[in-house]
């Protein structure tokens, strides 16, 4: 975490979310900041994850909807932020193709919505406040489509976004040059690989295969699993966050990545080898036997690979960990965990039913 001087108010929008926790729970246990979180609280939001941070006289927490216009501006007034940093998305791929509606009205109509909350704010501001208020707008390398066997993403990479999902997060990033260019909004852009770490949802691959190994289901992999992802550990991806907001220039873009390429089936195996040492069953046995091959998604993306060179070389942020000391945490996590994903896949935070798992 770099160095921190003068306090400054966020106003995090899906901080219940995975990676929105992350990065309030590094802003209150590591920088003196105040946070607001603004969040839906979809299934994928819960305060659970928020729980350490709780009762921290500089956490506070409102329900809302980012496309609420008339809900925003007046969180947006009353709390006088200094940094608004932008998570609040739909964003699993398998959802975003079965029901795109969802992801166009949070992903696009939100994200303008919020970025016009947040310039009639901007420009009611004067001096330094003015001079040093931040919207930070986080992405995904999704937007950039898909690689062949060589190659990286780097920030000016063409978008070529290949689902709903990816479609609705390079709209939004999009609106977010649009209104720095013409409006002068100062804003910051972050586009970042796959994430993985405690309190993400078990919908995604990494946490829906340890629970299904660790309760002997079946672990479904897409096709052979050849196809492959960057990975990067959520806590690393917080730190760099919270630097890109301290030491990034406005109207600059900054990819973050682990430097973490892995075959799908490779991660998948990997899980199944720490579950085996970690919470060894004989009734269940060797958890790699348990995967099975699935359909593949439409139009599935062969290959994701960022180049973090820029964010290393300006800003002096290198991720924590590697992938083997990232993925054995997050096992550990999830095995010391069961009251939260327990709860959280219920939807008993919300007083729902049982949440899908893709």
């Amino acid at each position: 975490m770099s160095e921190v001087t003068k306090p400054k108010r966020f106003l995090v929008t899906g901080g219940a979310g995975f990676i929105g926790s992350a990065v309030v729970r590094c802003l209150i246990a590591r920088t003196p900041h105040q946070v607001l979180v603004v969040d839906k609280l979809t299934y994928a939001g819960s305060l659970a994850s928020l729980a350490s941070v709780a009762t921290d006289a500089r956490y506070a927490f409102e329900q809302a909807d980012i496309t609420d216009t008339p809900r925003i501006r007046e969180i947006v007034a009353r709390f006088e932020p200094d940094v608004v940093m932008h998570l609040a998305a739909e964003s699993h791929v398998d959802r975003s193709i079965a029901g795109p509606s969802e992801f166009v009205q949070t992903n696009v109509v939100g994200t303008y919505a919020l970025l016009q909350e947040s310039l009639r704010y901007w420009r009611g501001l004067t001096g330094e406040r003015r001079d040093t208020f931040r919207f930070h707008h986080i992405s995904t390398d999704e937007v950039f489509g898909s690689l062949g066997q060589e190659g990286f993403f780097h920030e000016n990479s063409p978008y070529q976004p290949t689902s709903p999902y990816s479609a609705s997060k390079a709209a939004s990033d999009h609106f977010v040059r649009a209104w720095n260019h013409t409006y002068g909004l100062p804003t910051i852009l972050t586009n970042c690989s796959n994430n993985y770490g405690p309190y993400q949802f078990p919908e995604k691959l990494i946490p829906l295969t340890v629970l299904n190994a660790l309760e002997g289901k079946p672990l479904p992999v897409y096709g052979k699993g050849e196809n492959v992802r960057d990975w990067l550990y959520v806590d690393d991806h917080a730190d760099a966050l919270i630097r890109v907001v301290e030491r990034g220039a406005v109207g600059e873009t900054y990819i973050i990545g682990g430097w973490n390429e892995r075959r799908n089936i490779d991660v998948v195996t990997a899980i199944c080898a720490l579950v085996d040492e970690l919470a060894p069953d004989p009734a269940i046995g060797l958890r790699e036997r348990l995967i099975t091959s699935v359909a593949d998604r439409p139009g599935h993306d062969w290959r994701y690979a960022v180049d973090a060179s820029k964010i290393q070389r300006d800003l002096g942020w290198t991720p924590a960990e590697t992938f083997e000391s990232g993925l054995r945490k997050t096992v550990t996590w999830y095995l010391e965990n069961r009251p939260w994903w327990e709860r959280v896949r219920s939807g008993l935070d919300r007083g729902e039913g049982p949440g899908v798992a893709v």
